[in-house]
């Protein structure tokens, strides 16, 4: 990578005990340096004895300096969640206390739009509150030399967290060392050596789409639906737009989670080839593939077209806990997911308002941007 072209940064992060989270953040590609430390204490150079011993305030953290062509802001802070849980209060993993807060710390006001928008993101996935920090940087200190680099020189040392995860993780958003990339909307678009951007996984004709045309999904590869449909940037609009353009029983259920009365929506009974988007952003959602009678007077599904385009929230509405579905780009209301499902397709059942969908028939598909899709249908 020709060094005049990086554009490095620096972002301090906490998770638990610094050894795990220093290891985990070196594997991601586009990280220049890492140095384990005390952020955010009230006093100077603290020792690791004082921090543990002594409620200097200081958390556990590390000071990570990254290339943004390579390794976007939002990227490295959605792979820092991922390392950790942000719903839990002075601990991670085994370790417990103030100094094993979770935190993201900033020097330039420039990364708090980045940060709170991941913040975000976690807010929309978890039921319970996030509780990891977002602050200024207020003074750090370099732990002692055998902090640094503990796991490289310590192979068998304590670990909280998975260090294979940020292998995982760059894999799936197509993060990859000395090819620059544009973020966009969680996916990394590589940039190749003409500057034309394309996307990292090239499909080819074997998918049943021409080659001469976009990329689209693989069968055999879920997630390239999963990264495709991501690219495409679904969005929602604004509820007053929605008010306009949904009927009254439609907006009823993707905003204000009611339930269609069974074997009222046509969909219900409808088995022709095509796609199931979302009502509120055109996001699809479910394939004809996978549907199925299951005779309980909703659509039903095995599965999600891609994983990613729903979320699941626990429901304890109706004196019962449930598991909901709702639409990742819409935030809308989709229906409940249960394990009787068909054995042989994964054991799921996602049962869906109708009210909730529009389908788009197979021949279709190409007209209304959705032919990327096409192998999965």
């Amino acid at each position: 990578m020709d060094k005049q072209r990086e554009d490095l940064h620096t972002l301090y992060l906490a998770g638990g005990c610094f050894w795990g989270l220093e290891a985990y953040l070196k594997r991601l590609p586009g990280v220049r340096r890492t140095v384990a430390g005390y952020a955010n204490g009230s006093t100077e150079n603290p020792s690791y004895r004082d921090v543990c011993l002594w409620n200097t305030g200081h958390a556990e953290a590390v000071s990570v300096t990254y290339d943004r062509t390579i390794l976007p802001t939002d990227l490295l802070l959605d792979a820092f969640f991922e390392a950790i849980d942000p719903t839990i209060l002075d601990r991670q993993g085994n370790d417990r206390g103030t100094q094993y807060r979770s935190g993201i710390y900033w020097q330039d006001e420039a990364d708090l739009p980045a940060i709170e928008a991941a913040v975000l993101r976690q807010r929309a996935s978890h039921v319970e509150p996030i509780v990891t920090e977002v602050e200024p940087l207020d003074g750090f200190y370099p732990a002692e030399d055998y902090h640094q680099d503990y796991l490289a020189k310590n192979p068998g040392g304590y670990c909280h967290i998975r260090l294979g995860a940020a292998d995982e993780f760059a894999r799936r958003t197509g993060l990859q060392e000395g090819r620059p990339c544009i973020e966009h909307d969680g996916l990394c678009e590589a940039v190749d050596t003409l500057g034309v951007r394309k996307l990292d996984h090239d499909l080819s004709a074997s998918t049943g789409c021409d080659p001469q045309d976009a990329p689209c999904a693989d069968p055999d590869d879920p997630e390239t639906a999963a990264q495709l449909i991501r690219a495409q940037g679904y969005a929602a609009p604004d509820d007053g737009l929605l008010k306009q353009t949904l009927d009254e029983s439609q907006y009823r259920v993707v905003r204000h989670n009611a339930t269609e009365r069974p074997f009222s929506h046509p969909y219900d009974r409808l088995f022709k080839r095509g796609i199931y988007v979302d009502v509120t952003s055109g996001e699809p959602l479910f394939s004809s593939a996978d549907k199925f009678d299951s005779g309980c007077g909703w659509p039903a599904f095995s599965r999600p077209i891609a994983r990613s385009v729903v979320t699941e929230r626990l429901d304890h509405s109706l004196g019962t806990l449930r598991t909901e579905v709702r639409s990742n780009a819409g935030d809308a209301h989709l229906g409940h997911v249960f394990s009787d499902g068909p054995a042989q397709s994964g054991g799921l059942r996602y049962c869906i308002n109708g009210a909730a969908l529009r389908f788009v028939p197979y021949d279709r598909m190409d007209a209304e941007g959705y032919g990327y899709l096409r192998p999965l249908v």
